[in-house]
């Protein structure tokens, strides 16, 4: 995976075009990422118990990964990443500055 936990993105598709965050969950299998605040839609939840009083409430939801752009820490801009191979070590590099993430 090229986004991992913790990685900051940028949105670049969708109703929350150009919001940034900071990666909470990675979901490979369905090659997408949760991210807190972004995405939110609200759900209608039926009353379960006192814990669970019922009402609306909102639910982050995944975010495609062809919809989201890293940001490098180093130069602050939306980037593709890329891989260089130190030995038996791959590391992430960003597309613009060359440095790694």
């Amino acid at each position: 995976m090229k986004i991992k936990k913790g990685d900051e993105i940028m949105v670049t598709g969708g109703k929350d075009r150009g919001k940034r965050g900071k990666v909470e969950t990675v979901l490979t299998k369905e090659s997408a990422v949760v991210v807190p605040g972004l995405n939110v839609f609200k759900r209608h939840m039926k009353k379960r118990d006192a814990q669970n009083p019922g009402g609306i409430v909102d639910i982050p939801r995944a975010l495609p990964l062809a919809r989201v752009a890293l940001i490098c820490p180093k130069c602050k801009k939306p980037t593709r990443v890329g891989f260089q191979a130190a030995g038996k070590e791959k590391h992430r590099i960003c597309s613009k500055c060359k440095q790694l993430i």
